[in-house]
């Protein structure tokens, strides 16, 4: 009954019958198997996987299962005319070390997969995919909210080795527009001559990142960015090659990609790596996230199917595609055009998701008494009509240029991450903040702004009353570095930096400043991740108090 069930299934599955085979494969070995493992050794999706299983009926204990003698020895025969799948060399996966093959993967004659483009290189490397192991293992967990999935740490070190065989890397800058798979670590320890950025909107990435590179003697420079209000402006125009994987919708891969043809140097030279996967049931989905990328004048210069593989994503078969994408002539006006145009609902899920409601301010005003000089953010129409209102993309780019007492920020579900950035572009007295719930960790964010303001909350209102400047010059210095966030933070702190200590030329108070903050170079204070916001006191500090370089 199995073999009928299961030559129907492989005939009916047509050309695409590859995926199934290869399970069978697998299955056929004898060991046994999770449905987790069996999705992401074949790339196949767990609608597709299980769909074999019910034909094929294996022993279960638990989560595992197998097939017995008698079945492999029946259905194995369905895999005589197919070479690919002939005795199968891959290790059988165990509950404390569960395989993850890539494409390629095996010595028989064509392997269990596309060729894998780096494959022959991985072995080389077994002490960098350790060692990435354990950073995996430890770095945050991911944010369903934020669509993420880790990749293997095999996909990282892949990545990485891809980048190396393709291009030149020695003093090339690649940028990560976010990074949740730590390929940035990957690529720093494979090809340290690369200067690596991060881009990301997740504060825990970020310093996890940081701590790790510092550990490993090497640096990573980390900005904080919710894309949907920009790519940071120390980011824009630097990289040769950019890398994302974002979310899977084609709103999230339109949004990336151009972001990241914002941040290269040269678009028409430089190179944009995506990963995106979808089942192979779901061919409509890929071809509208590919329709997103056209839209953007991208010619694909290579694509790797299966390349990246994933813990979790089981729908997609815990794998995805790398692209290689070329920007042409018309890709950075068609940028232009497009990036502002792509909504803040850009993942599968959470309350920014391409299918939840426009986050609104509802009924919500300012509150009585609160007469703001400009409304910042998507407030309803009907509140206060004929206030000066601004985006909060565009209070983030640039100081808004009328001096106001009083701001009124509406803050939408999925943004919250950008509130100490909206807080610190505002140069009003009064700001008070509307946001869709109560803030989680009053204390957490009112730390690194205390030298500007001091945070109120009752419910969803927060309430940012401008201080008196401290009377330390520890305070005063980080005043004023804060005070004019937009700007060059090592320009301001040089500034403020001889002012206190007349005995520093321009030239030693930039040495004693890279000395204290190293990170400091090139960003302005709304693009520091949180971290390094609550690093800047004592790296003031440490400033003021250092020896005048020789």
């Amino acid at each position: 009954m199995e073999r009928e069930g299961v030559a129907g299934l492989l005939a009916g599955a047509g050309v695409d019958a590859r995926r199934h085979r290869r399970a069978l494969a697998l299955l056929c070995e004898g060991g046994w198997w999770t449905l987790a493992d069996l999705v992401r050794a074949t790339a196949t999706s767990r609608r597709g996987v299980e769909a074999l299983l019910r034909v094929a009926s294996p022993e279960r204990s638990g989560e595992r299962f197998r097939l017995a003698p008698g079945q492999i020895r029946d259905l194995r025969a369905l895999l005589d005319d197919d070479p690919a799948a002939a005795t199968p060399v891959v290790p059988r996966p165990t509950a404390a070390t569960p395989v993850v093959p890539h494409p390629g993967a095996g010595s028989s004659p064509a392997g269990l997969g596309p060729a894998d483009p780096v494959g022959h290189l991985l072995p080389g490397y077994g002490q960098v995919v350790e060692r990435l192991e354990k950073l995996v293992a430890a770095a945050p967990r991911g944010r369903h909210v934020l669509d993420h999935v880790a990749a293997t740490p095999e996909t990282v070190v892949r990545r990485a080795l891809l980048l190396g065989a393709r291009f030149w890397l020695p003093g090339a800058r690649l940028l990560c527009v976010g990074d949740h798979d730590l390929t940035s670590l990957a690529v720093k320890m494979i090809h340290p001559g690369t200067e690596v950025t991060v881009a990301d909107v997740d504060e825990r990435i970020l310093a996890y990142i940081d701590e790790q590179a510092q550990a490993l003697g090497f640096t990573v420079r980390t900005l904080w960015a919710d894309l949907r209000l920009g790519l940071p402006p120390a980011a824009r125009g630097q990289a040769d090659l950019a890398l994302t994987d974002p979310p899977y919708t084609p709103e999230g891969v339109g949004l990336f990609v151009a972001r990241a043809v914002e941040g290269l140097r040269e678009p028409e030279e430089g190179r944009v790596l995506l990963a995106y996967g979808a089942s192979e049931r779901t061919p409509m989905l890929a071809l509208k996230v590919q329709n997103s990328l056209h839209e953007l004048n991208l010619c694909y210069e290579a694509v790797y199917p299966d390349f990246n593989r994933y813990f979790g994503a089981e729908a997609i078969g815990s794998a995805a595609d790398l692209y290689i994408l070329r920007p042409t002539t018309k890709t950075r006006p068609a940028v232009a055009a497009r990036v502002d145009r792509y909504g803040t609902g850009i993942y599968t899920q959470g309350p920014q998701s391409v299918e939840s409601r426009p986050a609104a301010a509802g009924a919500a005003d300012p509150g009585p008494g609160f007469e703001p000089g400009v409304l910042v953010g998507d407030w309803p129409k009907d509140v206060l009509p004929g206030t000066p209102r601004a985006r909060l993309a565009t209070w983030l780019a640039k100081p808004y240029a009328a001096a106001h007492d009083r701001a009124a920020v509406f803050v939408p579900a999925g943004l919250e991450a950008a509130l100490p950035r909206l807080l610190l572009a505002t140069r009003a007295g009064h700001v008070r903040v509307r946001l869709a719930e109560p803030p989680r960790d009053l204390d957490a964010l009112a730390e690194p702004l205390s030298p500007v303001y001091r945070l109120t909350a009752g419910g969803a209102v927060l309430d940012a009353v401008r201080v008196d400047p401290p009377a330390d010059a520890t305070g005063r210095l980080l005043r004023a570095i804060l005070d004019n966030a937009h700007g060059k933070l090592a320009n301001t702190w040089r500034e403020g930096l001889i002012r206190a200590r007349p005995e520093l030329t321009k030239r030693q108070a930039r040495a004693v400043i890279g000395e204290a903050a190293p990170w400091a170079g090139e960003v302005s204070a709304l693009e520091l991740p949180l971290h390094r916001l609550r690093d800047l006191r004592p790296a003031v500090a440490a400033s003021l108090g250092a020896p005048v370089p020789v």
